[in-house]
């Protein structure tokens, strides 16, 4: 407050002061709250929650006046040379600032040097009033319906109404600048469009009021800098312990899965997370309309579609071409169209497939995979191993993301028009958990025969499965990162399972 003094006069307009929070916890925050905490820049935010649609208050600097930004544009071009610059943009801006407001071209108040800084990298280069939003790695969403009020996703406190208020004018002229920074054509013949930002954010804007009648309007889904592990996904209950080691065991040799639920249940985090499972040194194709997939192998290619500019590449160009490519594993961001097709007669010829799919239910997986516009033939189905539905639930005044059901597929019958599966994992409500619900056709039959080990040895897959769940135990525990995750399941893979899982009973780094 010393060093900010616009936080103090934001505090004192509060009729109850909030708790201050340095670090967001799931464990420690949740349900209702009345908290504030940092985003950088000298930018906070406050957020009250737990009765109808909460707030989400940013605090910020006070905006310099546009006469002074200009002032600060017209002195930092004085000062540009011909001189090849070897630093980012924003370095080489931040140190033009500082010459012109050490050689007193420009006059700044005392002590606000700082903020007028961030107010001026904000309007030149990064990305106006959303700078506040996209400093918060807890907001999933950003969203302007149109003029008016910015509402968020946050990942504890779900949807809040933020106190930036933006016109329609101020959108649009944002929106504009955005696409063009990005070379993208964004026009009112060609309104929708999807930019990939810096951080990884997934951009849709959808421009002007003939199409979007409150005016234009766009979602920003962002994503972690430091991808989601499987170990913070145990961590956070929405895998177990089991369903790790079982999962493990299984993308080390080549399945093809796919993950299915609502819109923002965490299919593409969960996709993303399995990843860390897939041998090192794979070769992994992945093909999706707006990059989200980031793994660490180094065999990566990495393929997005081409929709607005030039001859149309899409979903389905890109698969036919990644057949010809010999990847050891697929990955489709989604599938909802023809490539799905072309995604089965790929795996019938040996390419395991990873992808996630809108489906509630097994049953209506298999329709949406049978009927227009996918058609994929019933007798081909079975080349799908497994099908993990998740969902996003409340539980209390929380919105948590659980796995509900992991189902491995066995066949299809022809005669009875049935699809043969067995559930190995289903979410018991009552306790919040995953409960295992009996053996595994997969690890008996496509495991076993793959490791060439006789029935006699089956029991070995199921102790093995609860050594590798005790390790991630300990992972999500000591160890949650994706990296710490990586370089575990590297060592398994160069030094065996057992070695690493006595390092975790000793207490030591599992990798080292």
């Amino acid at each position: 407050m010393q060093k900010h003094p616009y936080l103090t006069s934001y505090l004192e307009t509060l009729p109850e002061k909030p708790t201050y929070v340095e670090h967001l916890d799931f464990e420690k925050f949740g349900g209702k709250a009345n908290l504030i905490y940092p985003l950088g820049f000298g930018i906070y935010t406050h957020i009250r929650a737990g009765i109808g649609i909460g707030e989400y208050n940013l605090v910020e600097p006070e905006k310099p006046s546009r006469l002074l930004l200009d002032q600060i544009e017209a002195a930092i071009a004085r000062l540009v040379s011909y001189e090849k610059y070897e630093e980012d943009t924003e370095a080489v801006l931040t140190y033009l600032y500082k010459q012109a407001v050490r050689k007193k071209l420009v006059k700044i108040p005392k002590g606000h040097e700082d903020n007028v800084l961030y107010y001026f990298l904000r309007q030149k280069i990064r990305h106006g009033f959303l700078e506040g939003f996209l400093a918060d790695p807890w907001l999933e969403d950003i969203s302007v319906p149109g003029g008016g009020n910015v509402f968020v996703y946050h990942k504890m406190y779900s949807s809040l109404e933020s106190n930036v208020n933006v016109s329609k004018g101020e959108v649009d002229l944002l929106l504009r600048s955005i696409s063009e920074r990005y070379g993208k054509v964004l026009s009112y013949s060609h309104p929708i469009l999807d930019v990939h930002l810096p951080d990884g954010s997934r951009f849709n804007i959808v421009f002007g009021e003939d199409i979007s009648l409150k005016g234009s309007n766009f979602t920003i889904r962002k994503f972690p800098e430091d991808p989601i592990s499987v170990a913070h996904l145990v961590r956070w209950k929405t895998f177990s312990t089991e369903l790790a080691g079982y999962l493990w065991m299984l993308l080390d040799i080549g399945i093809t899965c796919f993950f299915c639920g609502e819109t923002a249940s965490g299919k593409t985090t969960s996709l993303n997370a399995l990843t860390g499972f897939i041998k090192s040194d794979a070769k992994i194709v992945s093909i999706e309309e707006t990059p989200e997939v980031n793994i660490y192998h180094r065999n990566w290619v990495r393929e997005v579609t081409r929709l607005h500019t030039g001859s149309k590449v899409d979903m389905f160009d890109l698969l036919k071409a990644a057949l010809r490519q010999r990847p050891d594993y697929i990955i489709v961001g989604e599938i909802r169209g023809e490539e799905g097709r072309v995604a089965f007669q790929g795996v019938q010829t040996g390419h395991p497939v990873l992808s996630t799919m809108h489906a509630g239910g097994l049953g209506q997986l298999f329709q949406r995979l049978t009927s227009h516009p996918i058609n994929v033939p019933k007798s081909q189905i079975s080349a799908l191993n497994l099908a993990i539905f998740q969902a996003r639930i409340r539980r209390g005044q929380k919105l948590i993301r659980r796995i509900m059901s992991v189902n491995e597929i066995i066949s299809y019958d022809m005669e009875n028009g049935n699809l043969n599966f067995i559930p190995t994992f289903v979410y018991d409500a009552d306790t919040d958990r995953l409960r295992v619900l009996g053996s595994s056709y997969m690890l008996e039959t496509k495991l076993l025969e793959f490791r060439a080990w006789g029935k006699e040895r089956i029991p070995e897959l199921y102790k093995e499965m609860q050594v590798r769940a005790e390790i991630f135990s300990y992972l999500a525990e000591k160890y949650p990162r994706f990296v710490d995750v990586w370089k575990t399941v590297v060592k398994v893979q160069n030094e065996g399972v057992w070695g690493v899982y006595e390092r975790v009973k000793e207490g030591k780094t599992p990798w080292e």
